[in-house]
């Protein structure tokens, strides 16, 4: 599978191997494939999606999420390609996310049955919000936590996760709750540094404490915070960013505030010296999806 994605899309020989190195340790929720689907010729590999299945808490319950990564299927068996993908991605229960790196893949996408969710980015700088937390907040890292506080053990186990894949990931514990949150680290037009939301249970949570959080991040150099929206956030003080890493979903309607376990979370994908291979790629699925 890593030999079929690599020579497909041009990345390092050392990516997809990592990535599904990666994906060997994930918690795949029991009955999903681990790393996706593949379509044999004999006992050849002719088409690969990779999927990433996880477990993600859905207010007082547990919900199968999917990130739709990657895909690709030689030329000569196209025509085979639509009855593929619709049939890896055929499960009713599941929610099916896909990030439109490549404008050219949307009308693949919308025939595979995917909605937009949201339109772009909001950059947040939270440590101009205004505080709406009373109480006192302590902002406790995901590997301090101990056995006497009472945390979501879903939640702190992808926390951990996400702390392993280089993320920031903590709690905001108050005298009654505990709140998880994890960011990415990035830097904007690659000068600037910055964060990215990758998960928290609701944008309403990192209003309610983006002064705290703000001030924690700030102390890390991180001053500004992306989140998936299709708006401008009330009550955070920033500026929308329209079209920027549009997000598709199919299924249940996802929430914003969460892109956890999706591959660029995961394993940061080299995309910049590759962009002209990909496009032909896009090109080739524009050429499929209109057939």
């Amino acid at each position: 599978m890593a030999k079929f994605l690599t020579h497909s899309f041009g990345y390092s020989s050392e990516y997809f191997p990592e990535l599904l190195s990666i994906l060997t340790k994930h918690p795949t929720p029991a009955g999903y494939p681990k790393y996706g689907r593949a379509l044999l010729s004999g006992d050849a590999i002719v088409g690969v999606i990779l999927l990433i299945f996880s477990a993600i808490r859905l207010g007082t319950k547990c919900s199968i999420r999917c990130h739709v990564t990657t895909w690709s299927v030689d030329p000569a068996y196209r025509p085979y390609a639509a009855i593929f993908f619709s049939k890896a991605l055929g499960d009713k229960v599941v929610t099916y996310l896909n990030f439109l790196h490549i404008p050219q893949s949307l009308p693949f996408i919308k025939l595979q049955g995917f909605s937009k969710f949201t339109d772009g980015q909001f950059a947040a700088i939270p440590l101009l919000s205004r505080r709406l937390e009373d109480d006192p907040v302590q902002l406790v890292p995901a590997v301090a936590v101990s056995n006497n506080m009472t945390v979501d053990p879903l939640e702190q186990e992808l926390l951990l996760a996400h702390t392993n894949y280089g993320c920031i990931s903590f709690w905001c514990m108050t005298k009654n709750s505990a709140h998880p949150f994890v960011f990415q680290q990035r830097r904007f037009k690659g000068m600037i540094p910055g964060l990215q939301l990758v998960y928290c249970r609701g944008v309403e949570d990192f209003i309610r404490f983006a002064k705290p959080i703000g001030l924690f991040l700030a102390s890390r150099g991180g001053f500004f915070v992306t989140i998936n929206s299709s708006s401008s956030i009330p009550g955070l003080c920033g500026k929308y960013l329209a079209g920027v890493r549009p997000v598709y979903f199919k299924g249940s309607m996802p929430h914003i505030g969460d892109l956890a376990y999706t591959q660029t979370v995961m394993h940061r994908q080299p995309r910049r010296a590759l962009w002209p291979r990909i496009v032909t790629v896009g090109h080739k699925l524009r050429k499929l999806s209109s057939r």
